[in-house]
């Protein structure tokens, strides 16, 4: 009996002691499990959406009615009816069709949720490929990065170079002064261009990419072009101009 007890005695402890093994081994595998989805949330956050239907080269629609407006890049306009078909615009929305109409993409907000025409504000990715990037890479879209929303301001202004540089795109096909000065064109042109006369203010981009505004009576303001297909615009006041990423021309203290 005693020799009995002893066995039964053993084997309750050796089931304890599997049963609290056991529940170690669970206790282990979830948080390994939950760990390991934390990092997968921080390699992948955005919203996953299906995109059906392409606008033009930075504007498409999604699943629901949104639509979304690419954050950093700017392309050849194809539906602003004020405007002509611009050069490579056709070609930059059929690129923007290949690389994401009918797919599901990941989109990453920066600080702005949306612009004044209540489009979302987002970078777009296809897998890890950044597609408004790709597009600026290829020479399908200018950078043009608008404050607040500048996280990846410097690879964009990078890829820009690279691309003007292996003449990629637009920026062989397009009329585009890629020997100009850094801070301006040598063509002259009229002193004022676009609807609103009182805004005389000129902003350039460099053949690096980078903004400059040049005001009346500046050393370079009169031979300084500015070509909007290539994302140059006019501002009607410094402020206007610095919020939209341009700095003072240097010679215009």
């Amino acid at each position: 009996m005693l020799s009995l007890g002893i066995a039964i005695g053993s084997s309750l402890n050796g089931d304890k002691s599997a049963s609290v093994g056991s529940s170690s081994l669970n206790k282990e595998s979830s948080e390994a499990l939950v760990s390991s989805s934390a990092s997968a949330g921080q390699r992948l956050t955005g919203e996953l959406v299906e995109v059906v239907r392409v606008i033009d080269g930075d504007t498409i629609e999604i699943k629901g009615g949104d639509k979304v407006r690419y954050i950093g890049i700017d392309t050849p306009e194809t539906v602003d009816p004020r405007k002509p078909v611009q050069c490579f615009g056709v070609e930059a929305s059929k690129k923007n069709k290949e690389l994401v109409e009918g797919k599901t993409v990941r989109l990453e907000k920066d600080i702005t949720d949306r612009d004044k025409y209540n489009r979302l504000l987002r970078y777009i990715y296809v897998d890890d490929v950044l597609v408004n990037l790709e597009l600026v890479r290829q020479g399908f879209a200018y950078s043009y990065s608008y404050p607040p929303d500048i996280k990846y301001q410097d690879q964009f202004v990078k890829a820009q170079q690279e691309a003007r540089e292996a003449r990629r795109g637009l920026w062989s096909a397009c009329p585009i002064q890629t020997t100009a000065s850094p801070s301006a064109t040598t063509q002259s042109q009229p002193a004022v261009q676009g609807a609103d006369a009182s805004c005389v203010i000129k902003g350039n981009i460099s053949t690096s990419g980078e903004k400059i505004y040049h005001l009346p009576g500046c050393g370079s303001y009169s031979k300084t072009q500015i070509d909007e297909s290539h994302g140059e615009r006019w501002f009607c006041t410094e402020a206007e101009a610095q919020a939209a990423g341009w700095r003072k021309a240097l010679n215009c203290q």
